[in-house]
C-alpha cells in the first residue's frame, strides 16, 4: 500500500485530501506545519503533497530541508499561480505544482502519475508497464488493485469461474474474481469500484446513500463525503458502458443510488 504524506494547515482540507485517497486505497500521514513534516518523514512516505503557506516555514523551505534525504516525488499545493512561484518550486526539487483550487480527479490522477513513474523507473528494460490502460489515462487503478501482469490478458477473455453471477446484457459478476465482466471481458474496476458495484448488486434495489455507501466501503471511522462517492459512482458507470437508454446503476434524486439492472 503507498504512503501518502499530507501537508496542508487547513484541517478541512487535510480531511478532504485523507478521504480522497484513503477511498483509493492509499495510507495517509498527515502534518499541518514543517516540524511535523520532519516528525513524519520517519514513516517513510511514498509521495507527499505539500502546501507551500504554512505556519511555521514554507513549503520552499521545507522542500529544500528534505530533497537531499528523501527521494519521495514533492507535490506542491498552493493558491501562488505565478510562473515564477512554480519555476521556484521546480528548482528547490518539487516534482509538480498544482494550484489552488483543484479538481480532486486532476489530483488523483497526478499522483497516480507519479507513481507510476517511480514504477517505470525501477522497472527492468523491456518489462511492460501494466498499471497504464488506454483510454483510462490517471484512472486505470493501482497495482494492488488489478490482477498480477501474468495471465491478466487471458484472464479477459477466460470463461468467469465458479461463484460468477451472470448479471444482463452480457455483464457477469465474478465474485471470487473480484471482477465484473462484460461481453466476458474484465471492464478494469479498482478495488473500491468493485467494492462499491458488488454492495449495490448484492442489494439490487436497495436504495443506499453517499454516505452509506463510504462507510461500508471504508468502515465506520471516517465522515462520509459525498463528493468522492459520486465521483466513484461515475467512473463505473462509465466502464459499465451505460447509456440513456440502458443502466445499471440509478440515481434516486436526493437519496443515493440503487443497482436496476
Amino acid at each position: 500500500m503507498k504512503k501518502i504524506l499530507i501537508v496542508d494547515d487547513e484541517a478541512d482540507i487535510r480531511q478532504l485530501l485523507k478521504d480522497a485517497l484513503e477511498l483509493e486505497g492509499y495510507e495517509t500521514i498527515t502534518a499541518e506545519n514543517g516540524m511535523e513534516v520532519f516528525a513524519a518523514l520517519g514513516s517513510l512516505p511514498d509521495l507527499i503533497l505539500l502546501d507551500i503557506n504554512l505556519p511555521d516555514m514554507d513549503g520552499y523551505q521545507v522542500c529544500r530541508a528534505i530533497r537531499d534525504y528523501v527521494s519521495a516525488p514533492i507535490l506542491f499545493l498552493t493558491a501562488r499561480a505565478d510562473e515564477a512561484d512554480r519555476v521556484q518550486g521546480l528548482r528547490l526539487g518539487g516534482d509538480d505544482y498544482i494550484v489552488k483550487p483543484f479538481g480532486m480527479e486532476e489530483l488523483l490522477a497526478r499522483v497516480e502519475a507519479h507513481f507510476r513513474r517511480e514504477e517505470r523507473m525501477t522497472r527492468q528494460p523491456g518489462q511492460r508497464d501494466d498499471n497504464t490502460k488506454t483510454g483510462e489515462a490517471g484512472f486505470s487503478g493501482h497495482a494492488r488493485d488489478r490482477q498480477p501482469a501474468a495471465g491478466r490478458e487471458s484472464a479477459k477473455h477466460s470463461a468467469p469461474a465458479a461463484g460468477c453471477e451472470p448479471a444482463v446484457s452480457g455483464l457477469i459478476i465474478d465474485f471470487p474474481g473480484c471482477r465484473i465482466l462484460r461481453d466476458g471481458r474484465d471492464i478494469g474496476l479498482t478495488r473500491t469500484e468493485y467494492r462499491i458495484a458488488e454492495l449495490l448488486y448484492v442489494n439490487r434495489g436497495k436504495v443506499f446513500g453517499r454516505e452509506q455507501i463510504y462507510e461500508r466501503v471504508r468502515g465506520y471511522d471516517g465522515t462520509g463525503d459525498a463528493g468522492i462517492v459520486t465521483e466513484h459512482i461515475r467512473r463505473i458507470r462509465k466502464k459499465l458502458g451505460e447509456t440513456d437508454g440502458k443502466q445499471w446503476i440509478e440515481t434516486v434524486w436526493g437519496v443515493g443510488y440503487r443497482w436496476i439492472g
